[in-house]
């Protein structure tokens, strides 16, 4: 069976960025399940694995508009500490949500600096390059509860309690 919208996919991958880091990788653990055409996975890599098959291993690059974006230098802003109640120890490297325009936005701590913290609402992965290997392990059919909820179910996918 070919990879094409409303299938679940399952993969195996890992991700490295152009200098050569492991980013991220399923290796040693579950496969991801994806369903397919419905956002789930990042554009450029659900572009790369369309038609493809069980068994497939491909190498993909995906550039940053087709990954996580480009960074936005306008989510990055200073705020003053005191948005900040209750956090005592505040560090470079905590997250956070944040009320944007539109709703919640995650943040990174970057800088403490007196009364000062800059923060970022970039994803960690916007402007950076994505390198892939990966091997398709399984497509099936979405079931129809699947395809109504727009993610997987079962192992590798969401879970409801």
């Amino acid at each position: 069976m070919q990879i094409a919208e409303r299938c679940v996919v399952s993969i195996h991958y890992t991700l490295k960025d152009d200098g050569g880091e492991v980013l991220d990788s399923s290796a040693g653990g579950e496969p991801l399940a994806y369903l397919h055409g419905t956002g789930n996975i990042i554009p450029g890599l659900e572009k790369a694995l369309a038609g493809k098959r069980a068994g497939d291993k491909l190498s993909v690059r995906v550039e940053p508009a087709e990954g996580y974006g480009e960074r936005d230098e306008r989510l990055v802003q200073q705020v003053p500490r005191r948005m900040f109640q209750g956090v005592s120890d505040l560090q470079p490297g905590m997250r956070f949500h944040a009320q944007g325009d539109h709703g919640p936005v995650a943040v990174i701590v970057t800088r403490v600096a007196g009364d000062m913290v800059t923060v970022d609402g970039n994803h960690a992965l916007a402007g950076v390059t994505l390198n892939f290997e990966v091997e398709v392990a399984q497509v099936r059919d979405a079931t129809l509860e699947e395809l109504s909820h727009g993610h997987v179910h079962g192992p590798g996918g969401h879970h409801h309690e």
